[in-house]
């Protein structure tokens, strides 16, 4: 039972194979069968035929487009080289704004910088302090234990049999 069960799994599964292959490229195959079926048919096209208007300039469409604007009448009116010269100005106002950012928050990350630098000399002095008050402890801790030797060596001496 256990292989005629495999069996009709992978029977069900290469239908649902080749049911999906089809329905994935059913649709592309079927439209280049019927286009290759009209080109065989009818093998010379007409020759296509073309009375466009030429293109109309934004003038002719809307003649009286901002005529009563006093601004856009004004922009239009101007020179090609007075509008190049007015983007040349905008952009070194531009510049001129980007650079003054720029040394703002140069000026405050130096700033930071050196307070950063502050703060870290101050824990370098504080851990060379400390470095300094633990070998200190340690010389008086090592001279402290030569003394105890030194006493419980003399206590023997005399006696004493310790704990």
């Amino acid at each position: 039972m256990n292989r005629r069960s495999g069996a009709c799994l992978r029977c069900c599964l290469v239908i649902f194979a080749v049911v999906s292959a089809l329905c994935v490229s059913g649709p592309a195959l079927y439209f280049k069968f019927n286009k290759g079926l009209k080109f065989k048919a009818s093998s010379a096209c007409p020759p296509c035929v073309c009375n466009c208007a030429p293109p109309q300039s934004l003038l002719q469409i809307a003649p009286d487009c901002g005529k009563d604007d006093p601004d856009l009448k004004e922009e239009m009116e101007k020179q090609f080289v007075d509008l190049l010269s007015e983007e040349l100005k905008l952009q070194e106002t531009v510049d001129e704004e980007n650079y003054r950012h720029m040394n703002l928050t140069l000026g405050e990350a130096r700033r930071l910088a050196s307070q950063y630098q502050r703060e870290a000399e101050k824990c370098n002095i504080a851990t060379e302090t400390c470095e300094g008050a633990r070998e200190r402890a340690v010389v008086l801790l090592t001279k402290e234990k030569k003394i105890t030797l030194l006493w419980e060596r003399r206590a023997r001496q005399l006696g004493w049999e310790g704990e």
